[in-house]
């Protein structure tokens, strides 16, 4: 029976002689959970096996000019008309500019460019739109920042047209399972990648979501897709995973695979968290308008960064990294 380990994340100053890092980041471990598909128990950092043990704790290789030895915010800039959070806010090209320059000077280490919806129901967008959505954007920011550039697609053509115009990195949510081209592309144009879970597509994905485990599903899927990209040419140290909070999973879907995040540092790439303003944060914190979730985005952003999640991709922007900032000063007693 497959095994996979939990680092039980630590921030203490007070660290042990004998306690490794995680990730190389601001975290370390001594202890992990053993997790099988028939139950769970604490080990010794000792012992994982070797193989594992390099993988959660060999520090990961820099992204888009981005180093992991502090957490990362992405800025999402949707310029569509019917995104859940802010559809319709930046669809006008010289609004999404002014966003993303608002982002950039708030903070924001990398700008998330997204064409087509991907909200619970959402149709597909065809390509032509997407491209006409998302390049002059790009291409309008490129001309006036210097800061990465990720394009938020399933499809080969847009991202090629968004990476023509300035882009850096391709973010799929499908786990580049939608379009057969697409990582091939990447591939030949040495491209990192940001590969999510998702069960089902946007129109079905919250019909009636179901699980083994669902930690356990994702990190398999997560794994195979690495596996897959890595064999059609893109380096694992090219390749961010995104464990795909709120697509294709209820609340205690979601709640389980927040509380376990640590998990995925087992597949040795740096880990994406994208919660912002999602509906599970505003059944808990009882804010059905997704404009008035920031406060609980927040709070799951730090919760992630305390495991060691390396990306955090957020609306609010300038709530976020103050947030950051002050839980850095708070954990490490220097601001």
């Amino acid at each position: 029976m497959r095994s996979y380990y939990r680092p039980i994340a630590q921030l203490d100053p007070c660290r042990p002689p004998h306690a490794r890092p995680l990730a190389g980041g601001w975290a370390w471990f001594d202890r992990a959970e053993r997790l099988t598909r028939g139950g769970a128990e604490m080990v010794s950092a000792e012992d994982i096996p070797r193989d594992v043990l390099e993988r959660l704790t060999a520090p990961r290789a820099p992204i888009a000019g981005l180093t992991w030895d502090a957490p990362r915010l992405m800025g999402i800039l949707n310029v569509t008309p019917d995104s859940f959070s802010d559809g319709g806010q930046f669809h006008a090209p010289e609004a999404a500019l002014a966003q993303a320059k608002a982002m950039a000077e708030a903070g924001a280490d990398l700008i998330d460019v997204g064409g087509e919806s991907t909200r619970p129901g959402a149709l597909p967008v065809a390509v032509s739109d997407e491209i006409a959505r998302t390049a002059p954007v790009i291409a309008a920011i490129r001309q006036v920042l210097g800061t990465p550039i990720s394009i938020d697609t399933r499809k080969a053509d847009v991202a090629q047209a968004a990476i023509e115009a300035g882009g850096t990195l391709v973010n799929d949510v499908s786990g580049f399972t939608f379009d057969a081209a697409l990582a091939p592309y990447c591939a030949g144009a040495r491209l990192p990648v940001c590969v999510m879970h998702a069960q089902g597509d946007p129109q079905t994905m919250q019909d009636a979501p179901s699980y083994d485990d669902v930690t356990l599903d994702v990190y398999d899927f997560l794994a195979g897709r690495i596996d897959a990209l890595v064999a059609q040419g893109i380096p694992r140290a090219a390749i961010i995973v995104d464990p795909g909070i709120g697509f294709g999973k209820t609340q205690a879907h979601n709640l389980t695979l927040l509380s376990r995040l640590s998990v995925f540092h087992g597949l040795g790439c740096p880990i994406l968290l994208g919660a912002s303003r999602k509906k599970f944060i505003g059944t808990i914190s009882g804010a059905p308008e997704a404009s008035d979730r920031m406060p609980g985005s927040v709070a799951v952003a730090l919760a992630g960064i305390a495991q060691g999640v390396q990306i955090i991709r957020a609306h609010d922007v300038r709530a976020t990294r103050a947030a950051m900032q002050l839980w850095r000063a708070a954990t490490t007693g220097a601001a």
